[in-house]
């Protein structure tokens, strides 16, 4: 009975794993919209090769490959474990012949999920990076849809193999208004806008034929080397006792993600055939924070892997580049240049979101 017993448990658990892998590769493709935190090169494009340099890319390329990373980024991680390449940017598809069957990447680092043009309207100071807005982005989705598929029959059996990721998109139209002056104040009421620009190109998507969307929110802001090194004063001396992460940042981050699965929630009314997934970066990167050493980090979790010196290795006029300093180990380090994080940090995100709890309804059912 004991030998039965052994043998039912060992059937069991080889099950659940071909369930599991059978619900990763379920997808043929994927495609991304977002910012720094997934862009593979597309904004490298955009400036002719300027950025980002040496040292990006050390890890596990061995060269600067456009990712604000020193490797894998989440998406990287995420196509690896549904069996597909890495995304391709796409201004390297569309400038090449390059397959764009198996997904492409539309994420443009500095992207903002408003316009540019809203922020200059009401005097809102923001360092604006890109043009590459997430309106761009979509039209760039629309303009390559016809080289996926053609008839809607043909779309529909498409995208019912098709993962789409709408984000990280939209910490840079609070983060880089921050970086120039813009208080809470300023930028509380512009939430629902920049919610409404997300969840508005989750309709937009979902009406082109898309099933399958995740919708990330915002990471904890005030976790991170940028906010915690230029905050004011006051700010500063409001830190989790535990994390060292700026509240007041985190608060509001928190703003956003409410309101965020608040629209989302409704959209799932409207179109009860899509699965919508939320994908909760801000609990999923905390955790690093959190207990650091459980991961495999150092307890100097703030930082920054490469950058000028000082305390954090970090100096918002001096960043991350070819002359800066970089630690011996940045599988050891959360954040990378103290804005982005290490591929290490996000390896250990991407397996929360594909393993769970960091995405509601689960991404792996």
């Amino acid at each position: 009975m004991k030998y039965i017993a052994i043998i039912l448990i060992l059937l069991q658990c080889c099950l659940a794993l071909k369930a599991n892998s059978m619900i990763l590769h379920k997808y043929e493709s994927i495609f991304n919209f977002g910012d720094s935190l997934s862009d593979t090169g597309n904004f490298l494009r955009s400036t002719g090769g300027h950025a980002p340099t040496s040292p990006y890319g050390k890890t596990f390329f061995g060269h600067p490959t456009g990712r604000y990373s020193d490797g894998r980024l989440a998406i990287d991680f995420i196509a690896e474990a549904v069996g597909l390449p890495s995304l391709k940017p796409y201004l390297e598809v569309v400038n090449g012949s390059v397959d764009a069957r198996g997904g492409v990447n539309f994420a443009v680092a500095g992207a903002t999920a408003l316009d540019p043009k809203f922020f200059a309207a009401r005097g809102i100071p923001a360092l604006i990076m890109t043009n590459h807005s997430l309106s761009v982005q979509l039209e760039w989705f629309k303009k390559l849809k016809s080289s996926l598929c053609t008839t809607k029959q043909d779309c529909d059996t498409y995208f019912k193999k098709s993962l789409f990721l709408v984000g990280e998109i939209g910490g840079n139209d609070y983060n880089l208004a921050f970086a120039l002056g813009a208080t809470f104040e300023q930028l509380r009421p512009i939430v629902p806008n920049v919610v409404g620009a997300i969840t508005n190109a989750t309709s937009m998507l979902i009406e082109e034929g898309v099933v399958e969307l995740v919708v990330p929110g915002n990471l904890p802001i005030g976790c991170l080397t940028s906010f915690i090194t230029t905050a004011p004063p006051f700010i500063k001396d409001d830190a989790n006792t535990t994390t060292g992460c700026l509240n007041r940042y985190n608060e509001f981050a928190r703003y956003h993600n409410d309101y965020l699965q608040r629209e989302l929630q409704l959209l799932r009314q409207k179109y009860s055939h899509a699965r919508i997934i939320y994908a909760d970066y801000y609990g999923d990167a905390l955790r690093l924070f959190e207990s650091p050493v459980q991961y495999g980090f150092s307890k100097s979790t703030h930082v920054a892997c490469c950058g000028a010196g000082g305390p954090f290795n970090f100096n918002v006029r001096m960043m991350c580049g070819s002359t800066s300093n970089v630690c011996k180990d940045p599988s050891a380090s959360i954040l990378w240049d103290g804005v982005h994080f290490t591929e290490a940090a996000y390896g250990h995100m991407a397996k929360g979101l594909l393993e769970g709890p960091f995405t509601s309804p689960r991404l792996v059912a």
